[in-house]
């Protein structure tokens, strides 16, 4: 357990790791590529650690250096695996990898921790079964541990449903390339997380494949073709900026993270929108990302595309005068554990009302007192409401090593703002 010291009026510049959505689809395009490969700036996050393991499981020669990651492409031809892949609670791990482990050969046993084997995935199997891969819940109940049996890969037309996770379309699209005939994939619900698709895009155009899309709705990857080989810069971590951009407002003070622009891919960067509407003030510069705080006042929001955000705007909204509404977040229920519960529960505690619905989630500004927070193993629960530590005293977060699913040095970066004078 760690106790969070107040901080007036933060003041700081802080550097945060590369993006853990861009180093996960990286590392396994440039595992499926014909040549080697240079990753600068990967995260090496507990999370992006499970993918880089399973990959090596998989036949991916990788080496991990100060610098730089190098891998060496398998040409998409992935050795057998004897023993299970454990990749405890990452969903981003468990998906793509799922996907990634039908262009193996045998049998491939995919598992998590307890909470992992509760996170629906039925929806990216149905996928793979209409492809013509054998994919299934071993329990049955449309959750790992799952088994994949892999195989030459025809391709072909497919309906998939993106309603829990734009996960299960990245996870597609990502091994389409290797198909035979090219896969085309019609997006019957949903998808959330729209800009993961982006990035998903973005990633598999820079290493060399095309990908003709129709909105969200429809997406064709011609097949028998290459990732090529390359250096490939990983930028800065927008989901992880959040915090910072977050203990400005509250504090009434100025943070820039480095290195971030406010036209990235990455979705999360919005969260800088909605902090203008609440009443910061948001500066690109040419080197990062500046958020100044000021008097805060409630908003209504449509996080679907933004989920992970949800519980540091919730955090700010506390601090806020009004009643903000945040729309159509059901799929956080999904997550590392009910984000929508366990925002509402810890606020509640910190003695702000909150409302979580089938869809949205209801918080009442006003003045939160200290509280001991529980973060439910969960890496974002954590370093939100560390944040809010910074504006009132009492606030002690438990499991603060949970943080290192995916911000390793979040409290060496924290404690720079934190004592920054």
């Amino acid at each position: 357990m760690i106790e969070i010291s107040p901080q007036n009026k933060v003041n700081a510049e802080v550097t945060v790791p590369g993006s853990k959505s861009y180093t996960h689809r990286i590392l396994i395009a440039s595992a499926l590529s014909h040549g080697i490969c240079t990753i600068e700036n990967a995260l090496r996050s507990e999370d992006t650690l499970l993918t880089l393991d399973a990959l090596k499981h998989m036949g991916a020669d990788i080496l991990v250096g100060d610098e730089n990651i190098t891998v060496y492409g398998t040409k998409g031809e992935l050795s057998p695996c004897d023993t299970p892949v454990y990749l405890a609670n990452s969903g981003t791990s468990m998906r793509l990898l799922t996907a990634v482990a039908a262009l193996g050969k045998g049998a491939y046993t995919l598992t998590g921790t307890e909470r992992m084997c509760e996170r629906p995935i039925q929806d990216l199997l149905d996928g793979l079964n209409q492809m013509g891969v054998s994919a299934r819940s071993v329990k049955n109940n449309g959750c790992p541990p799952l088994e994949i049996v892999g195989d030459r890969i025809k391709g072909g037309k497919i309906g998939l449903r993106c309603k829990v996770s734009s996960q299960y379309l990245s996870a597609l699209l990502l091994i389409a390339p290797h198909t035979e005939e090219g896969l085309d994939i019609t997006v019957t619900q949903g998808p959330v997380s729209k800009p993961y698709i982006d990035m998903t895009v973005d990633v598999m155009n820079r290493l060399g494949v095309e990908v003709r899309r129709e909105g969200y709705e429809f997406f064709s990857v011609p097949g028998k073709q290459v990732y090529k080989s390359g250096s490939y810069m990983v930028e800065t971590d927008a989901s992880n900026a959040s915090y910072f951009w977050a203990a400005a407002a509250i504090t009434r003070g100025t943070v820039k993270v480095r290195n971030i622009s406010r036209d990235s891919r990455q979705g999360d960067v919005r969260l800088t929108e909605l902090f203008e509407a609440m009443g910061c003030k948001v500066i690109q510069e040419k080197d990062g990302v500046v958020v100044s705080g000021g008097k805060l006042s409630a908003i209504e929001a449509d996080m679907a595309d933004m989920p992970d955000m949800v519980p540091t705007l919730g955090v700010v909204a506390a601090f806020a005068e009004g009643t903000t509404i945040i729309r159509n977040v059901a799929h956080l229920r999904a997550k590392e554990c009910d984000r929508l519960e366990a925002v509402a529960t810890e606020l509640s505690k910190m003695g702000i009302e909150a409302t979580p619905t089938e869809n949205d989630l209801i918080i009442r500004g006003g003045n939160p007192g200290g509280a001991e927070i529980d973060t439910y193993n969960d890496h974002r629960i954590a370093m939100c409401f560390a944040v809010a530590g910074l504006a009132v005293p009492g606030v002690l977060i438990r499991n603060e090593k949970c943080v290192e699913k995916s911000f390793p040095n979040f409290w060496e970066v924290f404690g720079e703002v934190r004592n920054k004078k």
